[in-house]
């Protein structure tokens, strides 16, 4: 490993020196000898840096060769992968040829650790009833990256290659009535490359990542406004299109609403809402709305209310994502917005659809007032009124599994402050095998927060008491004598011991 590192330091520079050999001063010499004798300085200095090139070339051929042997399959992709990548210029066909080798290496490697993720699984649910585990690096999509910005059609046969369950793919659209997370596993795999190349250069993210920017789920609009960072007029014409496609589209509803609203006002941050509650997803730290066109945020508020201000469907043929009461809830929680930017008589639209669909809905979702209902539009609620606010829907709850989820809303608020109300509150629910699951994932977070707040005490403290798996324990310690190592070495030995 440390001669491929040596060799790759020593090679891959000479791989982009080619404009050292051309000459700058093109201004005509005052004396036809030194001209002569300069263009021959120059031809002498083009030659070696051939040569150069040549034997670079040569010793990564010959590593790349050496690289088929490496019994560590991992070792034997990355390596051909980062090979292929430096040859490409000089060689495209060798360096093509490698990217596949590197990619069937690759695969070899991403099944084995899935098939041992999985047997890590079943062994902590048989011991545990619950598992906590991480998610190992997919080397396939290290290669395909590294492919993708050398050649398109290669980035797509592999794109493709990547996508080995189209069959289930076609069963779970059929099973899915609305998927507002991602659309198919193709679409999330492009997605995801589109991401991982949007830094480097936008126009061939976009030729990956447009295939998938069709539909309208949390994927595409999360993509769309990383996009907007890099060239807001390509990504703002984009999240028109869709703004079109959802007025045509008979099936969307509130929930689709919400999507699109994200672009404008909370970026990266999904709200939505079933019949029974609200989910909030984030995938990166709300950086606060952007400065779009004002034309664009009123396309987005005619739209939402031509799919808002729709009939509601007889009772019992209610088929949308949303449901009588998460539409009712959507409208809550959006008609802020349509006071502030749109005319009043479209805000009073919407405000009769609301309080027409009043007596439909339960007393809890008419006195509803939480954080879900606030993201990315109102401040959010403190600590002490969203315990006020669970609490009195705990009273009124009707069912025990009901109180036992607004429970785990409870002891999750607390996870952030390190607060002991959060396992007190994990103790108070009913169903046995489901507080033992829920004490594991909250003790976790309490583990992690304290890594994040780097106090070591606490952490120690945690995974002593805490219900975490032996490889949880094994972290926590980890980083607790990571936390000591400076300022206590004898502490952060002994927790290493321990």
């Amino acid at each position: 490993m440390r001669r491929l590192c040596l060799i790759f330091l020593l090679i891959v520079p000479l791989f982009a020196s080619t404009a050292l050999a051309q000459p700058n001063d093109t201004r005509k010499p005052a004396n036809a000898d030194v001209a002569k004798a300069k263009e021959e300085k120059d031809l002498e200095a083009e030659r070696i840096l051939r040569e150069r090139r040549a034997n670079a070339q040569s010793l990564l051929i010959s590593l790349a060769s050496d690289a088929d042997r490496y019994s560590d399959s991992k070792l034997r992709a990355r390596t051909l992968a980062r090979i292929a990548s430096a040859l490409w210029d000089a060689d495209a066909e060798r360096a093509r040829a490698m990217f596949r080798k590197a990619w069937d290496a690759a695969e070899n490697v991403d099944q084995e650790n899935q098939r041992k993720l999985q047997e890590d699984i079943k062994e902590q649910q048989a011991k545990k009833g619950s598992y906590a585990v991480t998610n190992p690096p997919s080397i396939r999509a290290e290669v395909l990256r590294l492919a993708a910005r050398r050649d398109r059609k290669l980035g797509e046969e592999l794109l493709a290659k990547l996508n080995t369950e189209k069959q289930q793919e076609a069963a779970d659209a059929a099973d899915r009535l609305r998927n507002f997370r991602s659309g198919s596993e193709a679409a999330s795999q492009r997605l995801n490359l589109a991401r991982q190349l949007l830094d480097a250069d936008v126009d061939r993210a976009l030729q990956f990542a447009d295939p998938a920017l069709g539909n309208i789920n949390q994927e595409s609009l999360d993509f769309l406004s990383y996009l907007r960072d890099k060239d807001a007029a390509a990504a703002d014409l984009r999240y028109a299109s869709l703004l079109g496609l959802a007025e045509r589209d008979m099936q969307s509803d509130a929930n689709t609403v919400s999507i699109l609203s994200s672009y404008l006002f909370s970026p990266h941050t999904f709200v939505t809402f079933d019949n029974n509650g609200s989910s909030v997803s984030s995938t990166s730290r709300n950086t606060g709305p952007p400065a779009v066109p004002g034309q664009l945020r009123d396309a987005f508020f005619r739209t939402a209310a031509n799919i808002l201000l729709r009939p509601l469907p007889p009772p019992g043929q209610d088929q949308s994502s949303a449901g009588v009461q998460g539409k009712y809830l959507m409208l809550k929680r959006l008609m802020p917005l349509f006071d502030q930017y749109t005319s009043r008589e479209m805000a009073e639209a919407v405000r009769t659809q609301m309080e027409a669909m009043t007596n439909l809905v339960s007393e809890e979702a008419r006195q509803r007032d939480d954080n879900p209902l606030r993201e990315g539009i109102r401040p959010p609620m403190s600590n002490d009124d969203r315990e006020k606010s669970l609490l009195n829907r705990i009273d009124r709850a009707k069912t025990s599994e009901e109180r036992d989820q607004l429970y785990v809303e409870l002891a999750r608020m607390f996870t952030d402050s390190e607060d002991n109300r959060a396992r007190d509150y994990v103790a108070k629910i009913e169903d046995s095998d489901f507080r033992q699951k829920v004490r594991g994932y909250i003790d976790a977070s309490l583990v992690m927060n304290a890594v994040g707040k780097k106090n070591g005490d606490r952490v120690i403290e945690l995974v002593r008491t805490g219900e975490l798996t032996h490889f949880q324990k094994s972290w926590g310690f980890g980083q607790a004598a990571r936390l000591f190592a400076k300022t206590d070495r004898d502490k952060a030995l002994s927790v290493l011991e321990e």
